[in-house]
């Protein structure tokens, strides 16, 4: 059995999409899923959001744990990892960012889950593998959509699933309550 712990997007509850879908889903395959409900969530401050998924992910061996993370939760999940002690706790088993931003993308109240810098190296590290979903359409990350993706595959060795249509997993004022493009990478990060 394995943990897989979501950090949820702007804005979003941890009972909102489809992260139901995938606690579901992967229960039923007898991992434990867990959905933290990040503080503040139509207004975020990055240190508040990155101690509760420390905290959430403190309880369960990492070298057993898939981090997931969507939209802002995914950058929430690199400052974890960037944080990470991998020598005393070894890394992440992997990590699968959805719609997840790579650097800004225009909004100033965010501008904290941005600085300082990426680590890139440190955060490669932390964990084993990395997968990416993002819509070649995502309205967050417009026309430099190509640059977040390249970003992630360049620095991360991540693999890039780029479906043409998607928006944001969802974009605003939508909801989507199932994301098998997301199970499904979970799933092969699970099976190592």
């Amino acid at each position: 059995m394995s943990t897989i712990v979501v950090s949820h997007g702007l804005g979003m509850s941890s009972t909102d999409h489809w992260y139901p879908y995938l606690r579901s889903e992967l229960g039923a395959a007898g991992h434990e899923v867990r959905v933290p409900q990040l503080p503040d969530a139509d207004a975020p401050q990055a240190d508040a959001w990155l101690k509760a998924l420390t905290a959430e992910t403190s309880e369960a061996p990492a070298t057993g744990t898939v981090l997931v993370g969507h939209s802002l939760g995914g950058v929430n999940v690199l400052r974890l990892l960037q944080q990470h002690d991998t020598e005393a706790e070894g890394p992440y088993a992997g990590v699968v960012l959805v719609a997840s931003m790579a650097g800004e993308v225009g909004y100033d109240a965010l501008a904290p889950f941005f600085e300082p810098e990426f680590d890139w190296a440190r955060i490669r590290a932390a964990a084993t593998s990395f997968r990416i979903l993002h819509a070649a359409n995502d309205p967050v990350t417009g026309a430099a959509t190509g640059e977040h993706i390249m970003t992630f595959v360049t620095e991360l060795g991540a693999t890039a699933t780029v479906p043409a249509e998607g928006g944001h997993f969802p974009s605003l004022d939508e909801t989507r309550t199932e994301l098998p493009e997301a199970l499904r990478l979970v799933t092969e990060l699970l099976r190592g």
